[in-house]
């Protein structure tokens, strides 16, 4: 295969996230904004080879859109990465950055920050069979590892192996002794250690993810490193998306509001409900629309109370919608 060099401007993502970021997540992120890149929760190379389901759908406004796998045997890694190619993922990520003991238990994640080696001819074999890039997200370490010598060690090979984009979340992760939401949280974070390998190696792309709450910290972020992951904070208070295109990217165009947003997620849920898809798996999403505004409890509770009851009532969003208006009229 030719040399993939990343044609995706990943100046601002938003963060793969187990139960999170799945298709209807990114369509509602998408409408906040056009050039966030966003990736998909992360899928297991078995979950695509032996899976009953297709973990690879996607809709068609989802782009720029990378695909992060979960897996450490080269040769089906490759085969998923051909997969993927074809069904018109821009980009593939290697998840070796996730702490939970069901990532442990399946020798992927971070436990293989302890095997570059593996890493390596993970990247190899699969930029052997595709064009696409092929990046790694990890930690800046594990366990007992040091930071420095520790993360140099682990980036050097897969440099060598054709990677040209790391996504480092700037906190080790914990193998033992700490829960996946401790690891989110406890391990402090240490951003000059991002700064430090962007230094390092000046010619690859880095971007640093972990603890990010605001645009004005990216920016800050930006002067240091080619790239910024956010992800709890998206998922928590995503209408900070609406002004990413501008302050990130220059954009010209008008931020979106949240009431354009809701007119476009209700077209959608009157579409995805009509090939089988229930209102609250898309309305769950949507929970953080008004996080800080008036309003914005009165949304949660409508969404919260009325979603089981209205599993394939499209105008789900629009009712709590007008709840809301209806509160600040009071």
């Amino acid at each position: 295969m030719s040399p993939s060099i990343s044609t995706l401007d990943h100046r601002f993502s938003v963060a793969p996230m187990l139960d999170w970021t799945d298709r209807h997540c990114r369509y509602f992120l998408r409408l906040l904004s056009k050039k966030a890149v966003l990736y998909t929760e992360m899928v297991t190379t078995g979950a695509i080879i032996f899976g009953k389901g297709d973990y690879l759908s996607f809709h068609p406004h989802e782009h720029p859109l990378v695909l992060q796998l979960g897996g450490s045997k080269p040769e089906d890694m490759a085969r998923c990465a051909i997969i993927a190619q074809q069904r018109g993922y821009n980009e593939l990520n290697i998840n070796v950055g996730c702490p939970s003991d069901r990532v442990k238990n399946g020798s992927f994640g971070a436990c293989l920050m302890a095997e570059p080696k593996v890493v390596a001819e993970c990247v190899s074999a699969m930029k052997d069979s595709v064009d696409i890039p092929i990046t790694v997200k990890c930690r800046i370490g594990i366990d007992d590892m040091d930071d420095d010598e520790g993360l140099t060690n682990f980036v050097e090979p897969i440099v060598a192996a054709g990677c040209e984009h790391f996504i480092v979340h700037a906190r080790k992760a914990w193998l033992q002794g700490l829960s996946p939401k401790e690891n989110r949280e406890v391990p402090p974070l240490n951003y000059e250690r991002v700064y430090r390998l962007k230094a390092q190696f000046p010619d690859i792309q880095i971007s640093i993810n972990g603890g990010i709450k605001s645009l004005k910290e990216a920016q800050g972020h930006l002067a240091l490193v080619d790239g910024v992951m956010l992800g709890r904070e998206v998922y928590t208070n995503p209408y900070l998306l609406s002004e990413v295109d501008q302050v990130i990217y220059h954009s010209s165009e008008n931020v979106i509001s949240r009431q354009e947003v809701l007119e476009q997620m209700t077209d959608y849920m009157r579409e995805q409900i009509s090939n089988g898809s229930k209102a609250w798996h898309i309305a769950r999403h949507t929970l953080g629309l008004f996080q800080g505004q008036p309003g914005g409890k009165v949304w949660r509770r409508f969404l919260s109370q009325h979603a089981p009851k209205e599993r394939e009532n499209p105008y789900l969003l629009e009712m709590a919608f007008e709840a809301v208006q209806n509160s600040l009229n009071k």
